[in-house]
């Protein structure tokens, strides 16, 4: 008797047929949560952005500023902070913030340090008076420009040493640590005596004695040095 291959196989006519996947319909239930699973991940990372970026933008200043300086958004560079106490925030200037008009420093700064609210105020506020100073250009450094920290030397020359003795540079500063509110340019100043002029914010208890300085010299030379 012939022998078939169904028979030498034991499949014979009782094979069973292959079956194919399926793929899983849009009722599927594992479809569904696998969308929760995606759209809970999305959310979760979102809050979590949000959370690592709680920085805020404030006011820094862009360079040194002495007390009496005035300030204008050109003095100043945005920055990002965070602050680890929220109620700290509101003592500095954000920059969603409108800066008051006629803002005066109180107390120098330096370059990068945050703008304190305490430490500005409206004009006039610092006790503060302004003096014009004029003085030949090649004794002032061309990098003094306003907001600028200065010293003011009164030297006598030669002749007038006599007359008033003891004005000498070793004697120090006759200002010292004043403000550059307005620094002119030559040719906007005192073009045809070839002066520049320099307006200083000096504490007005100063003032007098700056004066009796100088009218004490019929002839005196003043150098200004920046500081810093």
């Amino acid at each position: 008797m012939a022998t078939t291959l169904g028979d030498a196989t034991g499949l014979g006519d009782a094979a069973t047929p292959a079956q194919r996947v399926r793929r899983p319909g849009w009722r599927d239930p594992r479809l569904a949560i696998g969308i929760v699973l995606v759209a809970g991940s999305v959310v979760a990372g979102a809050r979590l952005l949000a959370a690592a970026d709680d920085t805020v933008q404030v006011w820094t200043a862009a360079s040194d500023l002495g007390a009496g300086a005035r300030l204008t958004e050109d003095d100043l560079v945005a920055a990002r902070v965070r602050f680890a106490d929220e109620d700290a925030q509101d003592g500095y200037y954000a920059v969603d913030d409108e800066l008051p008009a006629d803002l005066e420093l109180l107390r120098g700064v330096g370059a990068g340090e945050l703008l304190a609210r305490s430490a500005v105020g409206p004009s006039g506020a610092s006790g503060l008076v302004e003096v014009p100073i004029a003085v030949e250009p090649e004794q002032v450094p061309p990098s003094v420009t306003a907001g600028a920290v200065v010293d003011v030397y009164v030297v006598a020359t030669p002749d007038a040493e006599e007359e008033a003795p003891g004005t000498t540079a070793e004697d120090g500063p006759a200002l010292a640590g004043v403000t550059v509110v307005d620094a002119p340019a030559l040719a906007e100043s005192f073009g045809t005596s070839g002066r520049r002029q320099l307006v200083l914010a000096v504490p007005e208890a100063d003032t007098a004695a700056f004066f009796a300085l100088l009218g004490s010299h019929d002839s005196a030379v003043m150098t200004v040095v920046r500081r810093g």
